[in-house]
């Protein structure tokens, strides 16, 4: 098979796109169409300042480097999560990090260490507050919180993060089987801020495949954690991302036409966002970002222990 621009051999097939590129152009194109992205969806201009939600994975370093390629001013934030799971995972995936880091020096990593800060690493607080072991929902809570938190305190004018086609398309497909409105309602390539506090927060590579994300680290040479998050086993998500290849591979190009079809169809009145959430905001009592809650949000109420 020979790339569409050059005749070379090529290195990179995109069914879904019956396009196929040699190395050189494949990164090209990659980074063309992360700036067509940022583009078509208004998710920030080159004076803004992009804080990127790096985890030491391909796709968020994918993207802190290709923004970095197209000159924006791009800084990465790493939250250390406490999480080993046999293989030191949360240590690894910051090395990778800190080295992708090293090696531009156009980049700022910031660090936040959970447990430096708040006493107690993720699983900890899972196994404290909830009945099973599995943390994901107390991890959710705690990353949204910090990510505003560094961005707001930081001056950083967007968040982005490297949620792939197949993380949204799986997303997207838990909630319209289960007709989560309110998910559905606020699923979308630029989620604005809704209040003082809150970061606008992006997803340049929402059309990217993960294969693709994959392919353009491999000829970038990006090294990377291979690893999955070891609580990530079992996880609801890769059963509907399974259902979903399994589609894709019948008829290439479901997941990106599920995907887009939705995204315009919002755009076009569809699950529109009739309310207004920012009046319902108020700052919590101890840490001061936004929350509908009386009194402490419900991160701070994580940390709360019964007689202290």
């Amino acid at each position: 098979m020979k790339c569409r621009r050059c005749a070379q051999p090529a290195a990179y097939n995109m069914r879904q796109h019956k396009l196929a590129l040699c190395g050189d152009h494949y990164i090209e194109w990659f980074r063309q169409q992360t700036a067509r992205t940022l583009h078509k969806y208004r998710m920030f201009t080159p004076e803004e300042r992009v804080l990127v939600a790096v985890s030491g994975g391909k796709d968020s370093l994918a993207l802190w480097e290709v923004l970095l390629a197209l000159g924006y001013q791009a800084d990465g934030l790493y939250i250390n999560l406490g999480i080993d799971g046999g293989c030191d995972y949360s240590a690894q995936s910051q090395a990778k990090s800190a080295a992708f880091a090293a090696a531009h020096p156009a980049a700022r990593l910031i660090v936040v260490d959970i447990a430096a800060t708040y006493g107690e690493t993720v699983p900890e607080v899972a196994r404290r507050r909830r009945k099973d072991n599995r943390p994901c929902a107390v991890c959710g809570l705690i990353k949204r919180h910090e990510m505003n938190r560094i961005a707001h305190t930081e001056g950083y004018d967007v968040l982005a993060t490297g949620h792939n086609l197949d993380d949204e398309a799986a997303v997207l497909f838990g909630n319209v089987l289960h007709w989560q409105a309110g998910y559905l309602k606020r699923q979308a390539p630029v989620l604005p801020a809704d209040g003082e506090g809150l970061a606008r927060k992006v997803k340049p590579f929402c059309r990217f495949y993960e294969r693709d994300t994959a392919a353009y680290t491999l000829l970038q040479e990006i090294d990377y954690i291979y690893d999955e998050c070891p609580f990530s086993r079992g996880a609801t998500s890769l059963r509907h991302k399974e259902t979903l290849a399994q589609m894709e591979h019948r008829a290439p190009g479901t997941k990106l036409h599920f995907y887009v079809g939705f995204v315009k169809a919002k755009q076009e009145g569809l699950f529109c966002l009739d309310e207004d959430r920012s009046s319902d905001l108020h700052p919590c009592t101890q840490c001061g970002q936004p929350t509908t809650a009386p009194g402490l949000c419900a991160f701070c109420r994580l940390w709360a222990r019964p007689g202290v």
